[in-house]
C-alpha cells in the first residue's frame, strides 16, 4: 500500500501509473489491457496539482491508455500556432453523468468468473480507480441481450396484474450488480429503465418480437395496463431499495413498426406516445407519487434520424409535454445523421435535456469481427461521437452492455456486438479494450454538474483539422477540462488560453485523446 502510493504522488514527476496497463497485441496498434484474479491496471487523476501547471490524461493508438504528464503555464504564445481560448463566461448543458447497461447478457458475463475477478470487473466500472460511471440502464424485463423473451406477467388478460413478478433474471443478473455499483460509486448512481416490448398478450400481433404495437388505443385498458406495468417495475425494484431516475418511454419505437423484426420490439409512433403520455401513462405516475422532479421521463430513444420531427409531435402539445423531462437518442448510422441535428432540435425545445443513451459497435451485418479485440479504429468512433454529442447539449453518454464475452453475447438471436470489457472464461481474464480507455477521458475527468463553457479558436477552427473535435468544460471544483480527439494521422500543435492562468503548448498526436485538466 506504502508503495503504491509512493507510485501515486510519482505522477506529478513522472507521469507513471500505478497498476498499468497489462498490453497483450492482437496485430497492428490492437492492444487490450488484460486484467486476472490477481492483477489489473487503475485510472487515477493527479492531484495537488500546481498552480502553474495541467494534467495531461492520453489515450493513443500507439498504447498509452490514460497516460498523465505534467503541463506549465507560460506567459507567451507562439504566434504562429493556432490559439484556442476557453470562456468561463459562457456556459451551456450541465453534465449529468457517463454510465452502460446492466442488461443480462453482462449480468451472465460477470457471474462467469470468479468472484475475485468480479469484483475487479465491477471496480473497473464504478470505483474512483475505475471509470467512475453514475449512472445506468436497465431494461424493463428482456432485451436481445437475454437468453429468451420474458415478460413480467404472461398471463392474458391479467388487467390487474395479479401474476406481475420479477424474473429470476432481475434477482440474479440485475440487481446484484446494481446495488454493487450503487455501493462503489462515489456519488449517486442514476438509473433509468427502458422496455424493449410488452407482453406478447398485450401486443396486436400477439408476439413480443416482429411487426406490432398495443392492442386498441390510448385511454384504453391495454395502455392503462402498459402504464400501470412500468410503474409496478418501479415498485418492485424500489422494495430491493433500488430507486430509478428516470425511464424512456419505449426502446426504439421504430423497431417494432418493421416486419419479422428480430427480437423484442413495440410500434410505437410518436402520435400514440403523446397520447399515452397525457391520458395514462402521466396520470398513473402522477397518482403513484412520480413528478417529474423524481421521475424523468424520456422520449424517443431511437436515432437521432427521428429528430426532430418526433419531439414535434409530442412536446408541442402541452398536455404531453408537461411529463416530459428529457430526449434520450441512439448513435446508430451516426454517419449519416449529423450531430447537428441535436442543435436543431433544442433550439426548438430549449427545456429538455438530451441524452445519448445507447451506444455499441459491431452492430451492422457488414461488421466483422463482433468483438474486435484491440480495436483503435471503434475507440476513436466512441470519443468522436462522446464528444460530438456533448457539443451538441447532450448531458451524458450511456454505452451499451457492459460486458460481453468474446462471442460478443450471449444474445437470444445472435445479435452480437462489442463492449469497453470483454470476458474470456477459458483463462478467467478480461480485457479492458481502447474504447474502454476512451470513455476515461470523459468519464474521469467530467465530474457531474460540470457544465460546458465556449472556447474559441484563433485563427479558426480550420486551422486545427478536418478530423479534429474540442470541446471545454467548468467542473464543480473549478476546474478546466478541455477534451480533444484528434482522428487524423498527422500531429496538430496548438496553444491553450486561459485569461486567468496564461498559455499551455500543446503537440496533439496522432490518432489520439487528450484530456487537460488544471
Amino acid at each position: 500500500m506504502f508503495i503504491c502510493q509512493l507510485l501515486i504522488v510519482s505522477l506529478l514527476l513522472i507521469g507513471l501509473e500505478c497498476n498499468p496497463c497489462q498490453p497483450r497485441a492482437y496485430g497492428d496498434h490492437n492492444i487490450v489491457c488484460v486484467c486476472n484474479a490477481t492483477y489489473c491496471d487503475d485510472l487515477y487523476l493527479a492531484s495537488d496539482i500546481a498552480s502553474n501547471q495541467a494534467a495531461l490524461y492520453e489515450t493513443n493508438k500507439s498504447g498509452s491508455r490514460f497516460q498523465l504528464s505534467i503541463l506549465n503555464f507560460s506567459k507567451k504564445a507562439d504566434p504562429n500556432t493556432p490559439i484556442l481560448s476557453v470562456n468561463r463566461s459562457q456556459m451551456f448543458q450541465f453534465i449529468v453523468g457517463f454510465g452502460g447497461a446492466f442488461t443480462d447478457a453482462a449480468g451472465i458475463n460477470i457471474n462467469s468468473v470468479t468472484p475475485q475477478l468480479q469484483k475487479r470487473i465491477m471496480s473497473s466500472y464504478f470505483s474512483k480507480n475505475g471509470l467512475e460511471y453514475n449512472m445506468g440502464r436497465i431494461p424493463i424485463a428482456s432485451c436481445d441481450f437475454s437468453t429468451h423473451p420474458y415478460s413480467y406477467d404472461d398471463i392474458a388478460g391479467d388487467f390487474v396484474l395479479k401474476h406481475f413478478k420479477l424474473t429470476k433474471e432481475d434477482l440474479t443478473l440485475k440487481i446484484p450488480f446494481i446495488k454493487q455499483a450503487m455501493s462503489l460509486s462515489k456519488e449517486q448512481l442514476l438509473l433509468f429503465g427502458s422496455p424493449w416490448s410488452a407482453p406478447a398478450w398485450m401486443k396486436t400481433n400477439n408476439a413480443m418480437n416482429g411487426k406490432g404495437g398495443l392492442k386498441g388505443n390510448p385511454g384504453g385498458k391495454y395502455y392503462k395496463t402498459w402504464a400501470n406495468y412500468i410503474i409496478r417495475f418501479l415498485k418492485e425494484y424500489e422494495a430491493y431499495n433500488i430507486t430509478l431516475w428516470g425511464l424512456t418511454l419505449q426502446n426504439e419505437p421504430t423497431d417494432g413498426c418493421v416486419v419479422d423484426f428480430a427480437f423484442q420490439s413495440m410500434c410505437f409512433p410518436p402520435e400514440l406516445q403523446r397520447d399515452f403520455l397525457k391520458l395514462d401513462f402521466g396520470p398513473a405516475l402522477k397518482n403513484a407519487g412520480f413528478t417529474p422532479e423524481n421521475m424523468k421521463v424520456m422520449i424517443v430513444d431511437d436515432d437521432r434520424a427521428v429528430l426532430p420531427k418526433w419531439a414535434d409531435k409530442i412536446l408541442e402539445d402541452p398536455e404531453a409535454a408537461q411529463y416530459v423531462s428529457g430526449i434520450a437518442f441512439h448513435w446508430y448510422f451516426e454517419e449519416f445523421f449529423p450531430h447537428k441535428i441535436l442543435d436543431i432540435t433544442h433550439g426548438k425545445h430549449p427545456n429538455v435535456f438530451y441524452l445519448a443513451s445507447e451506444a455499441c459497435v459491431g452492430s451492422y451485418p457488414w461488421d466483422f469481427p463482433k468483438v474486435a479485440l484491440g480495436s483503435w479504429n471503434r475507440a476513436a468512433r466512441y470519443a468522436r461521437d462522446i464528444i460530438q454529442d456533448l457539443l451538441n447539449w447532450s448531458i451524458g453518454w450511456i454505452d451499451w452492455n457492459l460486458v460481453l464475452d468474446m462471442q460478443g453475447g450471449p444474445n437470444w438471436v445472435k445479435n452480437y456486438v462489442d463492449a469497453p470489457i470483454i470476458v474470456n472464461v477459458g483463462t478467467d481474464e478480461f480485457y479492458k479494450q481502447p474504447m474502454y480507455y476512451a470513455l476515461a477521458q470523459f468519464s474521469k475527468t467530467l465530474p457531474r454538474g460540470s457544465y460546458r463553457i465556449g472556447f474559441q479558436v484563433s485563427p479558426s477552427s480550420s486551422a486545427l483539422g478536418s478530423d479534429c473535435y474540442v470541446a471545454a468544460f467548468l467542473t464543480p471544483q473549478n476546474q478546466i477540462v478541455v477534451i480533444a480527439v484528434n482522428m487524423q494521422e498527422q500531429n496538430v500543435p496548438f496553444v491553450l488560453y486561459d485569461p486567468l492562468k496564461g498559455f499551455l503548448r500543446i503537440t496533439m498526436n496522432a490518432n489520439s485523446i487528450q484530456s487537460y485538466v488544471w
